[in-house]
């Protein structure tokens, strides 16, 4: 095998030194595990789907918004960035970003929500598992196992990048040791995602008209920050170029100072080895406790005027009724469901099954779906 980085830090993770994969495969090359799950998740049918899953706007909402593949891709730019400055591993990095949402409804979080709470007496629902479900048993590809057969640490990294969603305890399964703490990689995620998707929220929502710019000044002291000092480098820059330049400076200022406190933190707990950083018990990569401050009021913010906003609210209340609606049609008439999946419920519950089904869908497909079983004049 070739291609290892060679000025990986001590505690990154290695590929040579990979926990390797659930089933035994003779490869066509000698590319490094985790280069080999990142081009896997690529060319997977779930990442193909992101395309037309929501971010925050619904897909139909306008072609300027992010989708959950544009976001994807942020994420996973952000997170190499962070990965190289600190000598970890980039393609494992890189290869958890990109299958970090793959397992997503349609709708984005109301899609979640609600397929959780349908879910809630048939073992529930939460996108990180979804993801693992994935790569591991729903994409067909290879002639001998399911899944995507990728490494273990790609697959811990998605369900451990983070401890906890909306401070409710999340359910990592044994396989991936649950009283470990997760790879420098893995834990790079959670915080390139909440760069990612602060950033392209002010921009969608500024884009939208559902944010003012005024407010964002007022109110959010890193905004105004950043902005100032756009203006003092271009005194005549104004509308969308500075929008952008802002955006910009807002990135690179929360990267370095996530990068400098990592380094910090690797200093303070004496982190030399991949052990340490398992046996460490808290996140190494983390914001000073300044910036995660100043991100907290920037959050807030995106709270209470984005996603609080009338018109999102609308937006979820029609997604709300989409998957719950289709949801009862495929339990109350299976055979409703395409073929293939009426035969996965001889050997898994119709609950999941249906469950499965939904959450791959793309926006417009659920849309489509709701219209050919509900709307008399739709054709199916």
């Amino acid at each position: 095998m070739s291609g290892e980085r060679p000025d990986l830090a001590p505690y990154a993770t290695r590929s040579t030194d990979s926990r390797g994969r659930k089933h035994p495969e003779l490869f066509k090359d000698d590319r490094p595990h985790f280069e080999r799950d990142r081009d896997r998740i690529i060319h997977s049918t779930a990442f193909r789907r992101l395309e037309y899953k929501t971010q925050v706007f619904v897909n139909h909402e306008g072609d300027y918004y992010r989708t959950r593949l544009t976001h994807t891709l942020e994420v996973a730019q952000i997170s190499k960035g962070i990965a190289r400055r600190l000598n970890l591993n980039e393609d494992l990095a890189e290869s958890i970003a990109l299958a970090h949402d793959l397992g997503h409804t349609p709708f984005g979080h109301t899609g979640e929500e609600t397929l959780a709470f349908l879910m809630r007496e048939w073992g529930g629902f939460e996108h990180n598992l979804q993801s693992l479900r994935i790569v591991e048993e729903l994409e067909e590809r290879y002639p001998d196992f399911l899944g995507l057969n990728l490494t273990w640490e790609t697959r811990e990294g998605l369900v451990k990048r983070s401890i906890s969603q909306q401070g409710i305890p999340r359910t990592i399964p044994a396989e991936f040791s649950p009283e470990e703490a997760p790879s420098l990689e893995a834990q790079i995620i959670e915080l390139a995602d909440e760069i990612a998707y602060n950033n392209h929220d002010i921009d969608d929502g500024l884009e939208a008209g559902y944010l003012e710019e005024e407010e964002l000044v007022a109110e959010v002291d890193l905004w105004m920050e950043m902005r100032d000092l756009v203006l003092r480098k271009h005194p005549a820059i104004e509308g969308k170029r500075l929008k952008y330049q802002t955006i910009s400076h807002l990135i690179g200022y929360l990267i370095q100072d996530l990068v400098e406190h990592t380094r910090k933190m690797i200093k303070e707990r004496g982190i030399e080895t991949l052990q340490d950083v398992r046996r460490a018990g808290v996140n190494i990569v983390s914001f000073s406790p300044e910036t995660r401050a100043r991100n907290e009021v920037l959050k807030g913010f995106l709270q209470r005027k984005l996603y609080k906003h009338y018109k999102m609210e609308r937006m979820r209340l029609k997604a709300k009724r989409v998957v719950q609606r289709l949801f009862e049609a495929y339990i109350n008439q299976p055979t409703l469901l395409p073929l293939r999946h009426q035969r996965r419920t001889l050997q898994e519950p119709l609950q999941r099954v249906v469950c499965d089904y939904i959450a791959g869908m793309t926006d417009r497909f659920a849309i489509e779906e709701y219209k050919k079983l509900f709307d008399p004049e739709e054709r199916v």
